[in-house]
């Protein structure tokens, strides 16, 4: 049995028999975790508030080998988002986001470029009064891009020519673009400059820089991050209604 203390984010918790919970955490150092805190539901629990879903918190728990739960043993308040997570259009995005996280993040596995990036995904939509959106489109972009799955919408996927900033492409099946010469048929969907621009920013600056390039831009935000959920489903599996995602029945 070792004893591990790490910075976590609470993604999600639920009740076990009648004081415990289930608890899963995102990790700076340990990836995602799933733990039992007993006691927790208890009106006086030495918890508190600190595994409510999107609260930054440090955590001490122990782990046995070959067991998936560990026991959570102390976890303290770092910041809460409570003020935020009340707002039902910032808990709807960001149920979306943790429900992502948990199907994307192996178990274990410590990612520390993915926890830096949602936490300041987090701490952005907690700042700004609008446009949620494009904070979800950039954790859709960078949570496909560190797992290796994001396009590359910077070249032709035929000729492999660079597409310059002023040309439209053609979406393939496969997400990938083709540009006019290559694409024998009209694409349903073509690819704008400025939705180019967007995709191609996105991976340049912060999501607080990124949400003020986007704020005239949200018709193409939107339009963008349905195809990178369609992009999500065919990897998972699963399909979206809206930022609900669904069990594709096989």
């Amino acid at each position: 049995m070792s004893l591990i203390e790490t910075e976590g984010l609470i993604l999600k918790s639920y009740s076990l028999a009648e004081a415990d919970k289930i608890v899963i955490f995102l990790t700076q150092s340990q990836g995602l975790v799933r733990g039992v805190a007993k006691g927790a539901k208890r009106l006086k629990s030495k918890y508190g508030g600190s595994l409510e879903p999107f609260s930054i918190t440090q955590i001490t728990y122990f782990q046995k080998e070959e067991r998936e739960l560990v026991t959570i043993r102390e976890s303290e308040l770092i910041k809460s988002y409570f003020e935020s997570a009340s707002k039902p259009i910032f808990l709807q995005k960001f149920a979306y986001v943790a429900e992502l996280l948990i199907e994307f993040a192996p178990p274990h596995d410590p990612n520390e470029r993915l926890y830096r990036m949602v936490k300041v995904c987090l701490e952005t939509a907690s700042e700004i009064k609008e446009n949620l959106e494009s904070v979800v489109l950039y954790f859709e972009l960078w949570l496909l891009r560190l797992g290796g799955y994001l396009p590359d919408w910077n070249k032709c996927d035929n000729c492999k020519r660079q597409l310059n900033e002023a040309e439209k492409a053609n979406l393939q099946i496969n997400f990938h673009l083709l540009c006019s010469n290559c694409s024998k048929t009209k694409s349903r969907l073509i690819i704008s400059p400025i939705q180019k621009q967007i995709f191609n920013t996105a991976q340049k600056v912060s999501p607080l820089k990124f949400v003020d390039f986007t704020k005239d831009r949200l018709v193409d935000v939107r339009e963008i991050s349905f195809i990178l959920k369609k992009i999500i489903s065919n990897i998972l599996g699963k399909e979206f209604v809206g930022e609900k995602v669904l069990v594709v029945s096989s």
